[in-house]
């Protein structure tokens, strides 16, 4: 099972705190108990030296006895006022370890417990025990030069061991207190890590997700502030990544819809191109025929001389027209751009086809505006003659054509009406499609293919343009180009 970083934490700052304060608590309380130890050893130390020189004076006042005798004499005396000198209960010892002297004579014989301890003090040693709360300390005196007995001082450590114990029950109070309030500090400050630690958490889980903050989820100014704006950039990258990916995605299915698209339409194309090639190249073939057959036919030769004309014309035308279609779907790039007024081409494009408007029995009206386009040149001048050419081509005897320009949302206008056939409101949709055609006898006798309004419309979408028509069946049609005007 895994646990939480919280509780971990939490028991990690509880652990610290306890050992922390046990730890400093034993080394103290080990202090105390030194320096008790040591004073009280001093202070000893210090009665014993008291102890032989007030030995040492009463001895020297007496120099005609001996150890034994100055000891049966003066023994418990000497006790009494060491006794007095350091009050503590004091016990004089000659050198055969009996008792020749006590501050407080209640028994006068050796305690057996302390016959071991005894006889390093007989061997001229400081030594001391402990019993009972009671510390028994040995001193050897002396009288001038040698070792006459022992000094015994017995303190009491009472005192010493409820000071001690105080000092427990005392730290016990305040180490409880400090783990208790270090414990909340810490507990809200490690607290606040974690939960800063767990809110980074929740953002790499939501990244896993695919969900990506906007902005760093941490304000600070440390290595957790530092990390947070590291995740945070890292998932704007990991999103740019996912992003470009899935562009990349889109493109390459769009590829693929639009190959498969092409491909529809170019068996389409060449199912187009196949027939309406066959079409003209069977009325030559025919007449070809006919010329073998009757070749002294003179009516017969000039009908077949004009008929082969026509469909060798209109093969050429055709064949002009599919290279510039392939040619606008390969070479996008090589439109040379220019700011041209299209009051002046037009006017002059006019005027080259008045010859041709006069022939079919027709006439032209115009209206131009001065107005700036960035366009090839070439290209509008292909756009604007095959509408023209269709104008001439579908209107009516003594019909009449109407070019116009205007200026209208920041876009130049171009209008070519006509009064001619008109077209079905029901294929109007259809009429850019390569090959297709509204009336097959009326294109075969006027030379159309059904590529020029294609041509047109890709020609004029590929400069930013737009192309409507406005056509009513008898009555003829309108066809507007406009291109984004330039100041």
């Amino acid at each position: 099972m895994r646990s939480s970083i919280k509780v971990k934490s939490s028991l990690f700052l509880a652990i610290l705190l306890i050992g922390t304060v046990f730890g400093l608590s034993l080394l103290i309380l080990q202090g105390i108990h030194e320096n008790q130890k040591k004073q009280t050893e001093d202070m000893l130390a210090q009665q014993s030296k008291l102890a032989n020189v007030y030995v040492k004076q009463v001895y020297l006042s007496q120099t005609s006895e001996n150890p034994n005798d100055f000891f049966k004499r003066y023994g418990f005396e000497i006790a009494r006022q060491i006794g007095i000198i350091s009050s503590l209960h004091v016990t004089i010892y000659n050198m055969s370890g009996n008792i020749v002297g006590d501050s407080l004579p209640l028994e006068t014989t050796t305690n057996k417990d302390i016959e071991d301890t005894l006889q390093y003090g007989l061997k001229g040693k400081t030594v001391y025990q402990e019993a009972n709360e009671i510390l028994n300390y040995f001193a050897p005196i002396y009288n001038t030069n040698k070792q006459i007995g022992v000094v015994q001082f017995d303190y009491s450590l009472t005192k010493n061991n409820e000071f001690y114990n105080e000092i427990i029950k005392l730290f016990i109070k305040i180490g409880m207190i400090i783990i208790f309030l270090s414990f909340i500090i810490g507990y809200f400050f490690f607290n606040s890590l974690v939960n800063n630690i767990l809110k980074l958490r929740k953002v790499t889980e939501e990244i896993k997700s695919g969900q990506y903050p906007n902005r760093s989820i941490l304000n600070r100014n440390d290595e957790l502030g530092y990390l947070s704006q590291a995740i945070y950039f890292m998932s704007n990258e990991i999103q740019k990544n996912i992003k470009g990916m899935q562009q990349e995605k889109d493109n390459l299915q769009l590829a693929v819809d639009k190959l498969e698209i092409l491909e529809q339409q170019q068996k389409h194309f060449i199912g187009s191109i196949t027939h309406e090639f066959k079409t003209p190249l069977t009325v030559i073939r025919a007449y070809i025929d006919l010329l073998d057959m009757y070749a002294d036919d003179p009516k017969l030769i000039e009908e077949a001389k004009e008929n082969i004309g026509k469909e060798s014309h209109r093969l050429y035308e055709m064949v002009e027209k599919i290279l510039k279609l392939a040619e606008l779907e390969k070479y996008d790039f090589e439109l040379n751009k220019e700011s041209i007024d299209v009051k002046e081409l037009l006017e002059d494009y006019c005027q080259r086809m008045k010859g041709k408007i006069k022939k079919f029995g027709l006439t032209i009206q115009t209206s131009f505006l001065p107005a700036i386009i960035n366009i090839d040149k070439e290209s509008f001048t292909l756009i604007f003659m095959n509408l023209l050419d269709n104008a001439i081509k579908y209107n009516k005897t003594n019909g009449n054509i109407i070019v116009s320009n205007e200026i209208k949302n920041n876009r130049v206008l171009i209008s070519i009406r006509d009064t001619g056939i008109g077209i079905p409101t029901s294929v109007i949709d259809k009429i850019f499609e390569p090959f297709y055609t509204v009336n097959k006898d009326r294109s075969r006798l006027s030379g159309g293919s059904g590529l020029g309004l294609a041509l047109t419309k890709d020609l004029i979408e590929k400069q930013n343009g737009t192309i409507t028509v406005e056509s009513h069946e008898g009555v003829g049609s309108n066809f507007v180009i406009s291109f984004p005007k330039i100041d």
